[in-house]
């Protein structure tokens, strides 16, 4: 079966509510959105339908993602809403419907298919670093380089996925 997953994106473009396919999303997700056509009850009748289900994915699938999007260096771009349907798409084998870049920069790593709203998609996929113009040390994350206090840039190293070295 073909799973489309759905992030909160997805819901204020109006994807599912203009569909007939099934849909699946988080609780994170679904408490992040669930006031969207509240007065017309669009949401209960995409649950009492079977269009939108909603399922949790498990811890060990979470903890993985997280190591993922932290490899990737978009952890620091991703909320918990974010972390869970990734891990849900990772699980089901689906297809996630979003227009977030970290998301879809995590995705593209992991090998999960992406389809893009209103947006042509990612072009570039790689890992984000943070380095010091100063001293010229990367690091995973960080607003200033530990080693010479100079403000860190962030930039993407593109390719899947990069073996750079970097400080912690």
């Amino acid at each position: 079966m073909d799973f489309k997953i759905v992030d909160a994106s997805a819901f204020y473009a109006g994807i599912p509510f203009g569909t007939l396919d099934a849909c699946h999303t988080t609780t994170l997700v679904y408490d992040e959105i669930k006031h969207i056509k509240q007065n017309q009850d669009a949401l209960g009748t995409l649950l009492e339908t079977g269009r939108l289900q909603i399922r949790d994915p498990e811890k060990n699938t979470l903890d993985f993602i997280l190591k993922k999007a932290k490899e990737t260096g978009d952890l620091q771009q991703l909320s918990k809403q974010d972390i869970s349907v990734l891990a849900l798409c990772y699980e089901l084998k689906g297809e996630l419907i979003t227009d977030d870049y970290a998301i879809s920069n995590v995705s593209e790593n992991l090998g999960v298919k992406v389809s893009p709203i209103m947006t042509s998609g990612i072009k570039d996929v790689g890992k984000w670093i943070h380095y010091c113009s100063g001293c010229e040390k990367s690091f995973q994350k960080g607003v200033e380089c530990p080693q010479c206090g100079n403000p860190l840039k962030r930039k993407l190293i593109k390719g899947k996925p990069p073996s750079i070295p970097v400080n912690e």
